[in-house]
């Protein structure tokens, strides 16, 4: 057994520095698919030798002699669904699991604070279950994943891409950028800021403003419409995890068996007509294909409303 569990080990930190080597060489164009493969291989290798620690199975109970694979490797070591190294690693997987179909370079610049969430977790939890020093087998400034941090803006991605891979890019990206306001950890998301700051220092700067009081052009406010794919961030998995999320954060429990669920929300959803509601929800509508997407404001409202009455909240829909 012992030698099993080496030998997953082991394997697991060469699939892990694979995944890396990959990542951070800028010619590689399959580096974003690559480096989702790798790290999920990774993770997967260390924790099945960790349910070996434990004296747990790491076969299906099914007698096919097939291993776990790691979506339920992940909830057997991690159990409570919040915890932010596993929701990191399923947004990985979803990732992974996306890049046999299509995915581009554009979604670098939105995975990689994911992507060095997971290589740190992976560095830490590696010591933690096999006593494992990382450092030992890479340079520890290899562990800092390089990237194109210029993301695109919405009409950009309509302009560069056909309509349903901008909307599916679009609606991904949201998703990443709302979970990881809501989640705020670093164990779920690193990301990366530009600051600018105003220096008088010319020689430190790296570009250089001036005002100019002879220009033609004046000051103004520019009045637009809101892009709803900026409005409207939530899809619906989205907005079940965030309202649970904070329902956690205040301590409030809802007085139903399964808690806020997809059942809940679409009751919720019905009662109120939300999808008729353009402050609450956006449709989008490509081809044949509808989905809808939901704003701050339904997540707001949807909080509120359990507060007034949390124990009746979930019958008080179905009347």
């Amino acid at each position: 057994m012992e030698e099993i569990k080496q030998k997953l080990v082991d394997k697991s930190i060469e699939a892990f520095i694979m995944g890396l080597e990959i990542y951070n060489k800028p010619t590689i164009k399959y580096r974003i698919e690559g480096f989702s493969f790798f790290i999920c291989n990774a993770w997967e290798l260390m924790l099945k030798a960790e349910l070996l620690n434990r004296n747990e199975d790491i076969y299906y109970s099914d007698k096919s002699g097939r291993t776990l694979s790691l979506e339920p490797t992940i909830k057997k070591i991690y159990s409570d669904k919040n915890t932010r190294v596993r929701l990191n690693l399923e947004k990985i997987i979803e990732l992974r699991n996306m890049s046999t179909h299509f995915i581009t370079e554009d979604y670098e610049a939105k995975y990689a604070p994911l992507f060095q969430a997971c290589v740190l977790n992976f560095v830490n939890e590696i010591c933690r279950f096999h006593n494992v020093d990382i450092t030992k087998f890479i340079a520890q400034n290899f562990l800092t994943i390089t990237a194109n941090y210029e993301p695109l803006s919405n009409e950009q991605v309509r302009l560069k891409y056909p309509p349903e891979i901008a909307e599916r890019f679009i609606q991904q990206s949201n998703q990443i950028d709302v979970l990881t306001q809501e989640y705020d950890s670093d164990k779920f998301a690193i990301p990366i800021k530009q600051n600018l700051y105003i220096t008088k220092k010319k020689d430190e700067a790296d570009f250089v403003i001036a005002m100019a009081s002879e220009s033609p052009n004046k000051v103004a406010i520019v009045k637009e419409l809101k892009d709803p794919a900026n409005t409207h961030k939530y899809a619906f998995n989205n907005v079940i995890a965030v309202v649970n999320n904070r329902l956690s954060k205040s301590n409030i429990k809802l007085g139903y068996k399964n808690g806020f669920n997809s059942y809940v929300l679409n009751l919720f959803i019905e009662f109120y007509d939300i999808k008729s509601d353009n402050k609450y929800s956006y449709k989008h509508s490509l081809g044949n294909s509808t989905s809808y997407t939901y704003s701050e404001r339904l997540i707001d409202f949807i909080i509120n409303e359990i507060k007034k009455n949390p124990d009746g909240f979930v019958e008080s829909l179905k009347k």
